[in-house]
């Protein structure tokens, strides 16, 4: 499989770190483009101000508990949106609570991680995912 895009939406510097760690092993992921908050992640999905020259991902982790605008409702706006409800968004978060579940699921998440709290498990949960979606899965191809 070719090597994939994905696009990290997490605001905590320790998680960035630990995803970043984890997905830079091997050769499987060509770009990884990071945003703190989801005013920023429908930029860049957009490709508004900053995010002009942006690719579209092949991937989307996403956070629920964001800035500005949060995880929820990003993933609203992204299955929304014609040209990218094809890409995969896997939720990553501290949450393990059944409403947050039911929701992403109901607005058509591919799958819902609670994040562990140790950091071997994390690097290892994170490993799990690159693994499955880069070599397990066919993705669609970007439009």
């Amino acid at each position: 499989m070719k090597p994939i895009e994905v696009l990290l939406v997490e605001d905590n510097d320790g998680d960035i770190l630990l995803i970043t760690e984890a997905l830079k092993e091997g050769d499987f992921v060509k770009k990884l483009s990071v945003v703190k908050d989801g005013w920023e992640a429908l930029n860049y999905l957009a490709k508004k101000e900053k995010y002009s020259t942006a690719t579209t991902p092949d991937l989307i982790l996403l956070d629920i508990n964001l800035p500005k605008l949060n995880g929820h409702e990003v993933l609203k706006q992204i299955r929304a949106e014609e040209l990218l409800r094809h890409i995969p968004v896997i939720i990553l978060s501290t949450s393990s609570s059944q409403e947050d579940i039911s929701s992403c699921y109901s607005n058509f998440a591919n799958c819902f991680i609670s994040k562990p709290v140790n950091a071997h498990e994390f690097i290892m949960l994170v490993s799990s995912i690159k693994e499955f979606w880069t070599s397990t899965v066919q993705l669609p191809q970007t439009p």
